[in-house]
């Protein structure tokens, strides 16, 4: 199917995907397929390359689309990366070609299958972006920091920074995120990046039951945290229970972080 086509292999980075930008208008290949470095589809391509990062190739293209997009077109191309998936690299990088070689504003023509892609994928993207702003949950520990341990679908780490860096200004606190291994530490002034052993901090990480610290915990959390599950007990009416309904805004994926549900197999 792709035997005609030059395959790109990159490492999925933002930078990485600018760099194959780059590179294709460098060497005039517009119909390039991209793949990630460690992606086994060789051999389905006449041409396979290895594009490396190239800080200065990204900034290039990153300067050029702010000259050609508005605001919004790039705040939809940062969210639409953030999504992980090679789907969602790959209409970008056609978007990309797009605007390059077009005349006029490409930024509304959803007819095109890639500018209707990024806006879909940036509506996935903001959707987990928020549903992390609503169900984070911290636990505090002996020394005072507050910490939070997720898994979120996307890398959305880096779009919610600014919500809790505001609404918890005044204290320590630790979001890290289980499955790309990093997390961002606020000291009370900047926000760091930091990465840490997540199985250490949690003993039920690879079971999926709940969440059991093996960090100290404050005894105020210990007690507030009895209490929460003992006021969301008292208030659920088993017959009045809609289970659909309740999975729907609350999937499941996130119960494993929430102190009021129990998950046990």
């Amino acid at each position: 199917m792709f035997n005609d086509e030059v395959a790109y292999y990159f490492d999925g980075s933002m930078v990485g995907l600018l760099s194959c930008v780059f590179r294709a208008f460098q060497f005039k290949e517009l119909q390039v397929r991209l793949c990630l470095n460690d992606a086994a589809q060789h051999g389905l391509f006449a041409d396979k390359i290895e594009v490396s990062n190239n800080e200065q190739h990204a900034e290039r293209v990153w300067s050029a689309l702010q000259k050609k997009l508005s605001s919004s077109s790039l705040k939809q191309f940062y969210f639409a990366s953030l999504s992980e998936s090679l789907d969602a690299y790959q209409h970008l990088f056609n978007y990309c070609i797009y605007v390059f070689t077009s005349h006029f504003s490409v930024e509304k023509d959803y007819s095109n299958p890639s500018v209707l892609a990024i806006a879909q994928w940036t509506k996935k993207v903001g959707r987990e972006k928020h549903r992390m702003e609503a169900f984070i949950r911290f636990k505090k520990t002996k020394d005072e920091l507050f910490l939070s341990l997720v898994r979120p679908d996307f890398n959305v780490l880096p779009l919610i920074q600014p919500h809790f860096k505001r609404r918890y200004q005044d204290q320590r606190w630790l979001i890290y995120d289980e499955k790309r291994k990093f997390g961002l530490y606020y000291d009370l002034q900047e926000i760091h990046e930091v990465s840490l052993e997540a199985s250490e901090v949690d003993r039920n990480l690879k079971n999926g039951m709940s969440q059991s610290f093996q960090l100290e915990l404050d005894e105020q959390e210990v007690l507030y945290d009895q209490l929460w599950k003992d006021y969301f007990k008292s208030v659920n009416i088993t017959e009045r229970q809609n289970i659909k309904l309740h999975v729907q805004y609350l999937p499941k994926r996130y119960w494993r972080y929430l102190n009021e549900k129990l998950m046990e197999y």
